[in-house]
């Protein structure tokens, strides 16, 4: 399926999108390159701390914990909302098994290649 016959389809309710929620947070965590940003982060945190800014060090260290987990479970919602905007969005999370379009009771012929 085309992405235009996706934006088509799922905008008529037409189909049924399946977003493994586990394969969106390990493929965000990817493309975003988290750890490599969330390591920094705890190391300037634990610095802060030992040299004195307690309380600063460890708000630090606490927002190096806690936003790579929000976006982690936000991220099912924000690929799909990719995946309708960008058809190279689309097609990359439809090969790496993240996107899996599912017929409706609706549409019960999609097109074979839709669920492939």
């Amino acid at each position: 399926m085309t992405h235009a016959e996706f934006v088509a389809t799922y905008r008529r309710g037409d189909v049924k999108v399946e977003i493994d929620a586990k394969a969106a947070a390990r493929y965000l965590s990817a493309r975003l390159l988290l750890p490599l940003v969330t390591m920094p982060v705890l190391g300037i945190g634990i610095a802060l701390a030992l040299i004195g800014w307690i309380y600063t060090g460890l708000a630090v260290i606490a927002l190096g914990v806690v936003v790579p987990r929000l976006i982690k479970r936000g991220a099912a919602s924000f690929l799909l909302q990719q995946a309708i905007e960008d058809p190279a969005t689309y097609d990359a999370l439809k090969r790496a098994n993240v996107l899996r379009l599912a017929e409706t009771a609706g549409n019960p012929q999609l097109p074979p290649s839709a669920n492939a």
